[in-house]
């Protein structure tokens, strides 16, 4: 891919998330009352992070990274931590600053794509946690490497992202199982979806094959300590019944190896 290609992606998104934001997407939705009775929780259910911070969230410097949208951000300020939120669109930051004001919250705003965070300097967080997200650039690698970057030696990193074969998989299920219709190996953005909970109209989506979601994150200076694929199976209607077939997720939790010791 070339530089112009990348910048390309990022203004195409950049775009479709700020009609995202406007028209109140689903996935554009702010953190609701409940949430905010735990924050703690609603951001770390599996406590990974809170384990691995010494049993809280309070004072750490936490990176939300492509995470605009006045849920993640404000919920981590509400636990406790000092919070950035790195999004491209500022539509969705906008929403952040909203819930923020809303709830006497102070967190730092920045407008930047997830594979350049030159603005923010390195070893500087003590976590970064990055919602569904890798699968609108070109190259997983880069976003690994800026994530090794800014994070401090032992420093945490949860990331969730479409698996594979959610994205090579047919948008709907049949009653014979879900088609696969994108080959494994495709290269460059994925072809256009209707309307479905796994696909979000108007972006430019990218598969990122086991290698490197796995490989990459292991070569880029990580240790993976656990690994989940949420269930969306119980869930009514068609997106329950294909994720009976299909994990649309995954969510990854590493630990950065402190640099003198990277192999």
């Amino acid at each position: 891919m070339t530089l112009d290609h990348d910048r390309m992606v990022i203004e195409r998104n950049r775009q479709a998330w700020n009609e995202l934001a406007e028209a109140g997407a689903a996935l554009t939705t702010a953190a609701t009352e409940s949430d905010f009775a735990e924050p703690a929780t609603a951001v770390d259910p599996e406590g990974w992070l809170r384990r691995g911070l010494g049993g809280t969230l309070h004072g750490k410097r936490v990176l939300c990274l492509a995470a605009g949208g006045g849920r993640q951000g404000p919920l981590f300020a509400a636990a406790g931590a000092d919070v950035t939120v790195v999004d491209i669109s500022p539509a969705m930051l906008r929403r952040d600053e909203r819930v923020a004001h809303a709830r006497g919250l102070r967190i730092h705003l920045l407008c930047a794509s997830m594979n350049d965070l030159g603005e923010l300097p390195a070893g500087s967080f003590d976590a970064v946690a990055q919602p569904v997200s890798t699968c609108y650039v070109p190259d997983v690698l880069p976003v690994y490497a800026q994530v090794a970057r800014v994070l401090r030696d032992d420093g945490l990193y949860v990331s969730q992202h479409k698996s594979p074969t959610s994205l090579q998989a047919a948008a709907h299920a049949t009653p014979q199982g879900v088609l696969l219709k994108t080959s494994y190996y495709h290269s460059g953005p994925l072809p256009a979806a209707g309307p479905c909970r796994t696909r979000e109209p108007g972006t430019l989506e990218f598969l990122h094959r086991w290698q490197t979601l796995i490989g990459g994150l292991c070569r880029a200076g990580f240790v993976i300590e656990d690994l989940l694929e949420p269930s969306h199976a119980a869930e009514p209607g068609d997106h329950g019944i294909r994720s009976r077939y299909v994990a649309p997720y995954v969510r990854l939790f590493a630990r950065r190896v402190a640099r003198d010791t990277k192999r």
